[in-house]
């Protein structure tokens, strides 16, 4: 953590804590990008609260028409940051696609998304799920249950198609992650096939957030993983039924992140303060006194110019609770966590499970040493640009010194296995033990080819 404390230090020298507000700022005038889903959360708060003005920033927020589109801004510089997939910066700076040095000062948020199937699909899936006391289906559900229904359509020579919004995802690794724990695999990538459907079982493909619910009812796919507010819409119009959320596939599991370039990072020190300052008290306003302010963010939220739909749709996740069907309403508190379990803080051993993820489906293509999970996780991931901003919120009084791992080496204490749907563990220390402990992927120093995986 030699450079936390170096870049702490050049902070106290710059700001004193009775004019800690007072950064000199670089560049004031900003323009982020962001996808319509809950979790740009704290970008609205932050703008519609005024924490943004608080710290001198003029920031424009404006929606983007997806995923590469957002990425291909902030690299040419046409968005100064964006709400990203936490995926997104680790494969741009590894060339996985598009290259550039991409960094993330501040994570946006836990949990979030879930997995729906159409109404067909779960009718067929239902006979394979247990059932609770009052004959409600009993949660977490298993992609056990999805697999007759896949081997039915293969039988009747039908493919199995499910959305994931990019490639690079979370959404493309946990609906992966959720298959291949039900014993489907989800297929591989190769170099020279980058569909991610070699030796698939269940083929995916990208359909960008706020299209997959008219998607899933044109019958173009049979379901899909996608944050909020589009999983609760397919229960809404009655189209299809969410199956698991990623809080109940693995707990308090990390989501997006907020991404700059490491030039504009380098370029722009100060303000890149002054933007993590603005969202870590967005992220506070968000959880304070559990949940309270989440109906006004709701508010916010519903506007067009934001997510824009239906205040109703999307306060049913926002507010503490996910409907699976209409009127089986469950309590998910921790559902979209923003700042709770330090939420907002960029743990390399968040970095590492991506990468592993890219390695078991083979967008990694060849074996790595624990040691380079660890070099390229800190080449993007900034925890020392967080603590920075979070030493002067709490000189300022904005924040609690007690709600920051100050102390933190950047890796979370190892997940437990009853934290995970299929009961492994995950330590990001040991990035390629846990590759090898996971029954379908990429292990060791096997590779794709053509459509075999080899050693």
């Amino acid at each position: 953590m030699k450079q936390t404390f170096a870049f702490l230090a050049l902070t106290t020298a710059l700001v004193s804590p009775a004019h800690a507000e007072m950064l000199e700022l670089e560049k004031d005038q900003l323009t982020f990008g962001f996808i319509k889903l809950t979790d740009m959360a704290p970008l609205a708060v932050a703008y519609e609260r005024g924490y943004f003005l608080d710290e001198g920033l003029f920031v424009t927020l404006e929606a983007q028409a997806n995923w590469k589109v957002l990425l291909d801004g902030v690299i040419d510089g046409k968005l100064d940051g964006a709400h990203m997939l936490a995926g997104q910066p680790l494969a741009a700076t590894i060339g996985y696609g598009t290259e550039a040095h991409i960094v993330t000062p501040f994570s946006m948020d836990l949990n979030g998304n879930g997995i729906t199937v159409s109404n067909e699909v779960w009718e067929k899936m239902l006979p394979h799920v247990a059932k609770m006391d009052d004959g409600r289906p009993q949660h977490p559900i298993s992609a056990a249950a999805l697999a007759p229904v896949v081997e039915e359509f293969r039988a009747e020579g039908k493919p199995f198609n499910m959305g994931m919004v990019f490639p690079v995802s979370t959404h493309n690794y946990e609906l992966r992650y959720w298959l291949a724990a039900g014993g489907l695999n989800p297929g591989y990538y190769s170099p020279e096939n980058v569909t991610g459907q070699i030796n698939a079982d269940v083929f995916l493909s990208v359909t960008p957030p706020p299209q997959m619910p008219a998607t899933l009812e044109a019958g173009t796919i049979n379901g899909y993983c996608v944050g909020e507010p589009w999983n609760q819409q397919a229960v809404f119009k009655g189209i299809g039924v969410p199956v698991i959320t990623d809080y109940q596939l693995w707990k308090n599991n990390p989501e997006k992140v907020f991404g700059i370039t490491a030039e504009f990072a380098q370029e722009y020190p100060n303000t890149t303060l002054a933007v993590t300052k603005a969202l870590i008290r967005a992220a506070i306003w968000l959880d304070e006194n559990d949940n309270a302010n989440r109906q006004e963010a709701v508010e916010i939220l519903s506007r067009p110019e934001y997510v824009g739909a239906d205040a109703e749709v999307i306060a049913n996740s926002m507010t503490g609770f996910f409907e699976f069907e209409k009127g089986d309403k469950r309590d998910i508190p921790d559902f979209n966590t923003f700042f709770r379990h330090n939420a907002t803080y960029p743990f390399y051993s968040d970095a590492v499970w991506y990468l592993t993820q890219m390695r078991r489906w083979g967008q990694i293509a060849e074996a790595k040493d624990d040691a380079w999970y660890d070099e390229t996780a800190k080449k993007v991931y900034r925890p020392d640009i967080y603590l920075a901003a979070a030493k002067i919120l709490v000189e300022e009084g904005n924040a609690n010194e007690a709600d920051f791992p100050w102390d933190s080496d950047g890796y979370k204490a190892p997940t437990p296995a009853a934290d995970i749907i299929d009961g492994i563990p995950y330590d990001g220390k040991a990035p390629n033990a846990y590759l090898d402990s996971l029954p379908i992927g990429l292990k060791g120093a096997q590779t794709v080819e053509g459509s075999e995986v080899k050693g």
